[in-house]
């Protein structure tokens, strides 16, 4: 029989190798948001000093030839201030947009905003390039636990207009309804490392 299953190649798993199969994979938060980021699309580069997250972001900007990119928040505006380029403070649909988040979501890869960084603007009537700076210690396990974070962060002010970017490879075509209209940016994200 041995003979029959190398000559016709077939191959039959073992009990071990069906019990390795069965037992469930448990990674971190960090690992698990890079997991799902990156099989969405999504570019990130990772810093663990605030001067490399400023040569990451002017690396960024030069890869892709922007003159001008728009930033809202004042915060993100001094990482800027060495870099050759142009800042728009009001977001539009044409110029890149450089913004922070809300928090990082782990076990869907997926970014939270909300009003504190898009206004009262829809994901989808934004640029379709954005870089995100995020922390570490944005990461969160789920959508859950991420508008738990914004209403404890925010007592008595929550933002509005929570929503998120699910995917970053904007060719692609999905016929599926369900997923029509979800919101798809070519984005890079700048994690900085603050735990």
């Amino acid at each position: 029989m041995n003979f029959l299953r190398k000559l016709f190649n077939i191959n039959k798993e073992s009990s071990n190798d069906k019990l390795v199969k069965k037992q469930p994979v448990n990674l971190s938060l960090d690992d698990s948001f890079v997991h799902y980021f990156i099989n969405k699309g999504g570019k990130f580069l990772y810093s663990t000093k605030i001067e490399e997250v400023v040569h990451n972001l002017n690396h960024i900007i030069v890869e892709n030839g922007w003159n001008e990119i728009s930033c809202n928040d004042i915060d993100l505006l001094k990482l800027t201030t060495t870099i050759p380029v142009t800042i728009k403070e009001k977001l539009n649909n044409t110029t890149p947009i450089f913004t922070s988040c809300e928090h990082l979501i782990a076990n869907s890869g997926e970014i939270l905003f909300s009003s504190n960084q898009i206004g009262s603007q829809k994901l989808a009537s934004l640029s379709n390039d954005f870089i995100v700076y995020a922390t570490t210690s944005q990461l969160v396990k789920n959508i859950g636990e991420g508008l738990t974070g914004i209403k404890m962060n925010f007592k008595g002010n929550i933002p509005t207009n929570i929503s998120s970017i699910k995917n970053y490879s904007i060719s692609e075509t999905n016929d599926n309804i369900l997923e029509f209209n979800q919101n798809s940016k070519n984005l890079y994200l700048l994690l900085f490392e603050d735990l």
